[in-house]
């Protein structure tokens, strides 16, 4: 039976608490947003959502699309908007989408050699090292999340929000939460304050 080496148990250690390491600091998403040359946002007070949003699918309205729509909507009022169903003047649009990736990271490391016939070396002297190469494979989960807001009157986008990150368990355990945070990260970067 082969066991596993002590240095690639001490390696594999140092890998997951970096990796870790590197979740508990991440600053979230990366989120970005492009505006419409001639979009002025604070010349608008209504706004409501498409009538089909690209996050329902086969006719009803997806726990995504609730979610989205109830962080969307405490985002567009705390900026002065208000809600209306029937002539809206931005309607607003998104969607959600999850998919796996996966990197190969590659590593060089020194294998303990297995004495055999050489045991009479053991303790005073090494044999000539030798090294090896691991391959490991990481998958992990990357949402994006787009928002659109269009001027209902043009027919014409002028705004977008895009928030691209790694999923974690929390994200996948509470998708309420984690959409209202995704939501209000992205609308940091729309062009009108929140006035409450």
């Amino acid at each position: 039976m082969n066991k596993p080496s002590f240095f690639r148990v001490c390696r594999n250690l140092v890998i997951l608490s970096c990796a870790f390491w590197l979740a508990a600091c991440a600053s979230g998403p990366k989120v970005r947003s492009d505006l419409a040359p001639d979009a002025n946002l604070a010349n608008y007070q209504t706004f409501g959502f498409m009538e089909q949003l690209a996050t329902d699918r086969n006719g009803y309205t997806s726990l995504v699309t609730q979610h989205l729509k109830a962080a969307v909507t405490a985002e567009m009022t705390a900026r002065g908007y208000r809600y209306s169903e029937q002539d809206p003047q931005l309607l607003v649009n998104f969607n959600s989408n999850v998919e796996q990736r996966a990197d190969i990271r590659t590593t060089t490391t020194s294998a303990t050699p297995y004495y055999g016939y050489y045991h009479y070396r053991r303790g005073f002297y090494s044999p000539f090292p030798y090294y090896q190469q691991e391959v490991e494979t990481v998958r992990y989960k990357v949402g994006t999340v787009n928002i659109d807001v269009i001027d209902a009157a043009r027919k014409q986008l002028v705004w977008e929000g895009i928030a691209e990150g790694v999923l974690n368990k929390q994200d996948i355990e509470q998708p309420r939460e984690s959409m209202a945070r995704v939501v209000n990260q992205i609308f940091g970067q729309y062009p009108v304050a929140r006035r409450q």
